[in-house]
């Protein structure tokens, strides 16, 4: 690549970038997924369009996993800890066995129903049975969901990557024909098991680092909080275990630590994450050519997602569900919430990558899913979550950032008080925060003053509160406790 060449792809890349990012404002007023309008603008910029030629599968791979790594570890950092704890074992059987009931569904309506042979079949199963974490971070956050039901969707699309890429893998290479299902069940479960330990590991190890010492610059701390995450993926693989759930449950623990700047890193990531998305949807819209479709392809594709959809998601959530007795209503929307995006696409590529006997089929039928059911899902969900529910009709947790005031060993918290906190019309003196907590400032329309005892907080406030060390995690406990529960919250137990 020469000088022109670079700047030529500077510019186009810059345009597209900006074009992806108004696509935002244009997909929330017509109420569609602005993930499918990423891969529209890739179709529009690939052969079949401006006639920018990319059918690389090597490299669509790699990026794909390097843009999923990216989306997993913002998943994580976003997620707290207190909404996929309850949920976290239904999560988890959602990720694993649900998604082994999927697989067989699908895989023997495909065989008999749609004349697929056996090879195809299971890897069209495979391929779409995961949940796609973009797609599920992205467009269920914009709709207001209970935290257990947010909780088991987030879980479940961080780590059911992980099984679902070592089937896909093993099955490319033939090492299911040699090696048998046992064999495989067992590498799937050492994967997962040892991913995850390490994932925790790394993260516990880096939460305790970057507590024990303040970086120079805040800047640093969104930074080296990525690194981390990316280095328990390199860890986990290193030892051949499952990158993606070291990533996501490292990420999980950061997210969830009480580290210096941790809204603004919350906030960086969210940016790396859209942008790892802006680039993986419109690389696998320039990766597929529309003008190779059959209606083979169409009617196929349309037939494995309407299997998917009506009969393996719904009867694998019943099954696993059972134990922890879901009401029925919110198991029908965690069937439907079973968002696909990138993750079947680049999931896609394994096969293709690996020149496996009718993969270039294999991609066309699974890109057709996922366009047609993404579009279908994400329509009336917003109405199917009031009807089941599962709406969270009230927000009142607080927001809190915490920035470090090394000489005097304290912290500066920024409170932000939501419209629904309980927080709103509690005098600053019935906070009862616990000796060493002090609130310094408060910012009201954009107006600071510093307030009396007798000042009352208002909703959209934000205050500045000044703590030490050793009392921080007690003020935010009680900020807390406060906006979920009024100025009563905690009255016995609560330092008068």
């Amino acid at each position: 690549m020469d000088v022109h060449d670079l700047d030529a792809f500077l510019l186009i890349g810059s345009a597209v970038l900006i074009a992806a990012i108004l696509a935002v404002r244009v997909s929330v007023r017509a109420g569609l997924p602005s993930l499918l309008l990423y891969l529209a603008l890739g179709l529009a910029l690939g052969s079949s369009g401006a006639g920018i030629q990319f059918d690389d599968a090597d490299l669509a791979l790699a990026l794909g996993l390097t843009a999923l790594i990216l989306i997993l570890a913002e998943g994580g950092l976003t997620t707290r800890w207190e909404h996929v704890r309850p949920s976290l074992g239904l999560g988890v059987l959602l990720a694993t066995a649900a998604s082994a009931v999927s697989v067989l569904i699908v895989a023997l309506s495909a065989h008999h129903l749609l004349g697929l042979r056996w090879e195809i079949a299971v890897l069209v199963a495979a391929v779409l049975t995961p949940t796609d974490a973009a797609a599920v971070f992205s467009v269920l956050r914009a709709v207001p969901l209970k935290p257990r039901i947010t909780g088991v969707l987030e879980a479940e699309s961080g780590l059911n990557d992980a099984p679902i890429v070592v089937l896909v893998t093993a099955i490319s290479a033939g090492h299911v024909a040699d090696d048998g299902i046992l064999a495989l069940s067992g590498l799937i479960v050492f994967e997962l098991v040892a991913g995850g330990l390490v994932g925790l590991v790394v993260g516990f190890l880096s939460a305790r680092l970057l507590r024990s010492f303040a970086l120079p610059a805040s800047g640093l701390y969104p930074l080296v909080v990525l690194a981390f995450c990316v280095l328990s993926y390199g860890a986990a693989t290193g030892i051949h275990a499952s990158g993606f759930a070291a990533v996501y449950l490292s990420a999980l623990v950061l997210g969830n630590t009480e580290l210096p700047h941790r809204v603004a890193t919350r906030s960086f990531v969210e940016g790396i994450g859209w942008l790892a998305q802006i680039g993986l949807f419109v690389m696998l819209g320039l990766l597929a050519n529309p003008d190779e479709l059959r209606w083979w392809h169409v009617w196929t594709g349309l037939g494995v997602g309407a299997v998917l959809t009506f009969v393996a998601r719904p009867v694998s959530i019943a099954v696993v569900a059972v134990p922890y007795r879901v009401p029925w209503r919110e198991q029908l929307f965690l069937a439907w919430a079973g968002l696909r995006g990138a993750v079947p696409i680049i999931l896609a590529t394994i096969p293709l990558a690996a020149d496996v006997p009718g993969a270039n089929d294999l991609f066309d039928i699974v890109f057709v899913a996922v366009v047609v059911y993404t579009l279908v899902q994400v329509a009336p969900l917003g109405r199917l979550a009031r009807w089941c529910g599962v709406l969270n009709v009230e927000v009142r947790d607080v927001e809190v950032e915490a920035a470090p005031l090394e000489r005097i060993s304290a912290d500066l918290l920024q409170v932000h008080v939501p419209h629904k906190s309980r927080l709103a019309g509690v005098e600053v003196g019935e906070l009862r925060l616990p000796e060493g907590a002090s609130v310094s400032l408060v910012v009201r329309e954009g107006v600071p003053f510093v307030p009396h005892r007798t000042h009352r907080i208002e909703r959209g406030d934000d205050l500045l509160v000044v703590v030490t060390r050793e009392t921080r995690e007690a003020t935010e406990a009680r900020l807390r406790a406060v906006g979920r529960q009024g100025r009563l919250a905690g009255w016995d137990d609560a330092t008068a």
